[in-house]
């Protein structure tokens, strides 16, 4: 009688626990978001009535669930698990399979331990006699079971049945009501609405992240334009949006980073895979942090510099730098392609891609030499070590798009990595990071993670920079750069600690660690203006300047005399000044603080007719030598100071002269003049202002009349025109 009253009492609570969680349930589905922009409500796709899975589901589910569960020691082991896969099946038959399968293991790996208990507290084990190599499969399928609310799978005609399934299955039936109430037993044990409130906290901020996680998709800019992708999506009916925060049903926007990313809400990614624009890889999803790394890359480029790619993970983000860079000067080389098939059937992508400048490695990265002959002309080296990847809040679509170790639900079913896991990472990391450095003919290695530990970011880069380069005492040393893109903001460069860029994970981005290494150039090589200006240009420093300029067309608009289009006057210089301090930096690493200060007091010791005349290389070169034409020949405010500056006579270059502020005063004009003599006075005196230096200095003046020399102390700073101002 007291068991029969313990079963009235279980049967009650369970009834019970059942509307709370239907009401709970039914409350979740129509939630509305409320994001932080104008406190304006978003409404959230209500996901169907599940209503089970095909048998190739399952079975698919269960040999993922048995590669990765948790493995207990021996006196904590509740139910045994066997060695072997279920059932071997093929490959997946497409993407959505393959994806429903990673979740349900997902799923059954996250409630593991639960999911055991029940299968004890409703004596489902060991009253049922069942093979070890069947318990994955009974897990899983239990896991689908209590998620439909323990109701009837729906079996269509056309799907063919799995004997192991339809076996399971049968069991679960029969012991329907007996697992139901083990749990809600284990719901009030633990004093939970659900099983999702008994997952740790870090789990479950994660589950809320990836539900509200939008879409990244980068253009390929070899096939189409950013600006004809957007006309496309609006023909189809798509709103372009400022931000992810304001997302309606059908929109989308730019990223704030990366130039050629688009952002979608999470919902639509089936319906945009059916457009001709992915059908035809002219729009390519994969996570942002890889468009950071790439972008990071191309700032740091000259016009004909090699990359090396290491651990390639995904091909989109190879096909990404490709599709940045000069394919007929640049070549991108892939460590790792060991399988003659994956050769063959990647370079058929890439061809499909319209990407050319992309060469496969069969070796490992560590298993190249730096002195090897293919990789002479590489200058950069991208490295996406594999990493603990808890950034990522979809582990699910980071597994399956970067081509990642399924071993990573591990660590994200618990919201954590053992501590003896990640010092293995960050070894193999370093190590990785430590041989990058020896590649001599490199000047920069971008290191990206998706992980949120220090120990794999940010130790692990320092602990390289501190160790150098080991018995290479030639070579320049390493230092820390902040990472440049072409969106991004100055406050988040110098927000960012230590140089590092780092993006936490929140509901619109995956977390992200970025550091980039750059080497002091080597005093002795000239590096020419087409390159310094083509990284100029790749931060977003040129932008409305036209950089080549053919020689034929300057030729022409010499003889022509033709004048360039007023524009503003000050925006201009503002831009040249910048531009000036880029070709400093650049060209000049190792200018000292004293040498750059005696500069910009003094002027160059440099003949002022060799801004028209090219020089030769020499060991070392002014900053002002390599400016481009459009720098030199800037547009003057008036035919005067254009004459004034043609007739300046070149000054010895082993003398230093001073400038110093005069200020001229025409007399005037002595002619005859037939009216009264109150109107000779109101004839003005006409001044010019010009810099001189000393007793050997020109003094330019109309031709018209002559000069009278009067120095003044106090002038006014803004009467001082100086010829070349940006210099």
């Amino acid at each position: 009688m007291e068991l029969l009253g313990s079963m009235i009492s279980s049967t009650n609570e369970l009834e019970f626990s059942k509307e709370e969680i239907k009401s709970e349930i039914s409350k979740l589905t129509s939630l509305t978001r409320t994001e932080e922009s104008g406190s304006k409500e978003k409404n959230i796709i209500c996901l169907n009535e599940k209503n089970g899975y095909q048998d190739t589901v399952y079975i698919k589910a269960a040999n993922i669930f048995q590669g990765i569960r948790i493995e207990k020691a021996p006196d904590k082991v509740l139910i045994r698990y066997g060695s072997e896969p279920v059932l071997s099946l093929p490959d997946f038959e497409d993407e959505k399979s393959q994806r429903l399968s990673y979740e349900l293991a997902f799923s059954a790996l996250k409630y593991q331990d639960i999911l055991e208990n029940i299968l004890i507290d409703s004596c489902f084990y060991p009253n049922v006699s069942i093979p070890d190599d069947l318990t994955s499969l009974v897990v899983v399928m239990l896991y689908d079971f209590q998620d439909r609310k323990f109701q009837s799978r729906l079996i269509s005609n056309e799907e063919q049945s799995i004997s192991e399934v339809q076996e399971v299955e049968n069991l679960l039936n029969s012991f329907k009501t007996k697992l139901a109430a083990a749990l809600a037993r284990c719901r009030i044990k633990h004093d939970a609405l659900s099983i999702y409130h008994i997952l740790p906290e870090t789990v479950r901020k994660q589950e809320q992240r990836a539900s509200t996680l939008p879409l990244y998709a980068w253009i390929n800019t070899c096939k189409i334009s950013p600006e004809v992708v957007c006309d496309d999506l609006k023909k189809e009916g798509y709103t372009k949006v400022k931000s992810a925060f304001d997302f309606e049903c059908k929109s989308f926007c730019m990223d704030q980073h990366c130039s050629d990313v688009l952002i979608f809400p999470s919902h639509l990614k089936s319906e945009l895979l059916d457009t001709q624009l992915c059908t035809n890889y002219k729009l390519l999803f994969q996570d942002k942090s890889r468009s950071l790394a790439v972008h990071s890359v191309k700032t740091l480029l000259n016009m004909d510099d090699d990359i090396l790619l290491v651990n390639m993970g995904s091909w989109y983000t190879v096909a990404h730098m490709s599709t940045l860079t000069n394919q007929s000067t640049s070549k991108i080389y892939v460590c790792g392609v060991k399988s003659e098939a994956r050769e063959s059937e990647l370079k058929d992508l890439f061809t499909n891609m319209g990407c050319k400048n992309i060469e496969l490695l069969h070796e490992n990265f560590t298993d190249i030499e730096a002195k090897d002959q293919r990789l002479q002309k590489v200058k950069v080296i991208l490295l996406l070590p594999r990493c603990s990847g808890l950034g990522v809040s979809n582990p699910i679509e980071f597994i399956l798009n970067e081509n990642e170790d399924a071993e990573l639900l591990k660590d994200h079913s618990q919201g954590s990595i053992a501590k003896d896991k990640l010092n293995v990472l960050a070894e193999q990391q370093y190590e990785q990071l430590k041989h990058a450095m020896q590649f001599n003919k490199a000047q920069a290695i971008v290191y990206c993670t998706c992980s949120v530990y220090p120990e794999e970011n940010e130790v692990v880069v320092k602990k390289a920079l501190e160790l150098g380069v080991e018995g290479n005492n030639k070579v320049q040393p390493y230092r820390l750069s902040p990472p440049v893109l072409p969106l991004c903001s100055v406050k988040e460069i110098r927000s960012s600690i230590d140089k590092f860029f780092k993006v936490e994970p929140s509901e619109i981005t995956n977390g992200c660690f970025l550091a980039v290494l750059t080497r002091e150039r080597d005093p002795s090589e000239t590096v020419s203006v087409k390159d310094v200006l083509a990284r100029a240009a790749a931060k977003g420093l040129l932008d409305g300047i036209e950089l080549a300029k053919t020689s034929k067309r300057e030729k022409k608009k010499k003889k022509s005399k033709t004048t360039l289009a007023k524009t503003s006057i000050n925006d201009s210089m503002s831009t040249q000044i910048k531009i000036a301090e880029f070709l400093n930096r650049e060209l000049r690493p190792h200018v000292n603080r004293s040498e750059t200060l005696t500069a910009k007091a003094c002027p160059p010791q440099k003949n002022t007719n060799q801004t028209s005349t090219p020089q030769k290389k020499t060991g070392k070169m002014p900053p002002y030598a390599l400016m481009p034409t459009f720098m030199k020949n800037m547009p003057s405010t008036s035919k005067v100071s254009e004459r004034q500056m043609s007739t300046i006579r070149p000054r010895p270059e082993d003398k230093m002269i001073a400038l110093k502020p005069v200020e001229i005063v025409l007399p005037p004009v002595m002619m005859s003049y037939s009216g009264s003599p109150a109107n000779k006075n109101q004839i003005p005196a006409h001044f010019y202002y010009h810099w001189i230096g000393g007793k050997t200095g020109a003094l330019l003046a109309p031709s018209t009349s002559k000069k009278l020399e009067k120095p003044k102390e106090n002038l006014p700073s803004s009467a001082v025109r100086h010829p070349q101002p940006w210099l």
